[in-house]
């Protein structure tokens, strides 16, 4: 028989965005899950420190642990679980954004980047700091700086739903790129409420079932549609995977699935 694992998306699936796990409303939902014998994956477009800030709780204190894989910048990174109660979780593959596009094609990429950062601006957006962070295998630009407060990320995300300033930034950083001759070498997409991930052509989040090969795949996301980080993952496990409005409805969403599991298993 596959094993099987349970692949959840962190920011708006497991966790409100940039926010804390909360242990208590999923804790042992979670755990119920890996009692049903399969594993859990965490895939995210974030680097391993928010990943590990974030659910750091669950990470360190739930016995689910031990069948936890850790996919952090779409699953380019993997961490391996932890065996014993005093060993961390195990870095087991990493990949080079900057190796894959070459060194001058990733320049060319940040110049780009630093241009549109001057041109944002225009916008009259919140301006903070930490604006561009490279995470080896994929890179996050957020507009109004990762440094943001939680009214400054709130004053951004309504003008971004007013006045779409994210779809015109985002067709006006293609064209640029497109002149360079690296847009066919690139996807991005909006990441979380406030930026972009950029990254290789292939590296979406279905890269993380590659570590899986032959399993069983259930996945559990919050930007599933067409544009969305979570959309080709969602196509790709299609049957056995689930939108998701937040970290309660996930709640319910994981009941659902322990359900299925324990009547496939009767």
């Amino acid at each position: 028989m596959n094993k099987t694992i349970v692949m959840f998306d962190m920011d708006g699936t497991l966790t409100e965005p940039r926010q804390p796990f909360d242990y208590a409303l999923l804790g042992d939902s979670l755990y119920q899950l890996v009692n049903c014998g399969v594993h859990i994956g965490i895939i995210t477009g974030s680097d391993e420190d928010y990943l590990r800030e974030q659910m750091g709780e669950f990470l360190l204190k739930s016995s689910a642990r031990y069948k936890t894989h850790l996919m952090p910048c779409n699953g380019t990174k993997y961490f391996r679980p932890p065996k014993f109660a005093n060993e961390d979780f195990r870095l087991n593959t990493y990949v080079s954004m900057k190796k894959a596009l070459g060194v001058d094609n990733y320049r060319k990429l940040i110049e780009e980047l630093i241009l549109s950062q001057v041109h944002m601006s225009s916008y009259g957006i919140p301006l903070t700091g930490h604006f561009i962070n490279c995470r080896g295998s994929l890179i996050n630009w957020c507009p109004i700086g990762r440094n943001a407060d939680d009214e400054e990320r709130a004053l951004f995300k309504t003008l971004d739903k007013a006045e779409g300033v994210r779809e015109k930034v985002i067709d006006e950083l293609k064209a640029m790129l497109e002149q360079k001759g690296l847009l066919r070498k690139l996807t991005i997409k909006f990441g979380g409420d406030t930026s972009f991930d950029i990254y290789p052509k292939g590296w979406d989040k279905t890269y993380g079932l590659r570590h899986f090969q032959g399993w069983d795949v259930w996945f559990v996301g919050d930007r599933c549609g067409v544009g969305g980080n979570d959309y080709e993952l969602y196509e790709a496990c299609l049957g056995q995977s689930y939108i998701s409005s937040g970290p309660e409805h996930t709640h319910e969403i994981i009941e659902c699935i322990i359900t299925h599991l324990r009547g496939k298993n009767e």
